[in-house]
């Protein structure tokens, strides 16, 4: 397994197969805490190979730097099925998340788990505007 795309976004939307990704971010610029993100997306892409076929659990969450959940933990079952003749697949997953409220300025982690194995993490950080 490995994770080609875990990411805050503008947009994104997955077409047919086909992962569309608009305005990566990384940081929340805010005045005062807690500051509330109107609309974001998150986009993941993960290859899976032959021997990682069958049904999987992922857990997404976002956690402030205390691990306190930004938002609740996103479950997610999936299917991971091979094509006859391919070596690998992958799953895209696109959630739009409204209303991101962020309670403190700093590093913040955007964590993925998979069948309860923590995967891979991204920052996201939350700084404070002059």
């Amino acid at each position: 397994m490995k994770i080609e795309l875990l990411a805050l976004a503008d947009f994104a939307a997955d077409y047919g197969g086909k992962l569309s990704v608009v305005g990566i971010f990384d940081t929340i610029f805010a005045r005062q805490m807690p500051a509330v993100h109107p609309h974001c997306c998150l986009a993941v892409k993960i290859r899976f190979y032959r021997e990682e076929e069958g049904q999987k659990r992922l857990r997404i969450q976002i956690c402030d730097d205390d691990g306190k959940l930004v938002l609740p933990a996103m479950e997610i079952p999936i299917q991971v099925n091979i094509p006859p003749g391919a070596d690998s697949n992958t799953i895209q997953v696109v959630a739009n998340i409204a209303g991101m409220k962020i309670e403190t300025f700093g590093e913040h982690s955007i964590d993925l788990e998979l069948d309860g194995r923590h995967e891979g993490s991204t920052p996201l950080f939350a700084r404070q505007m002059k």
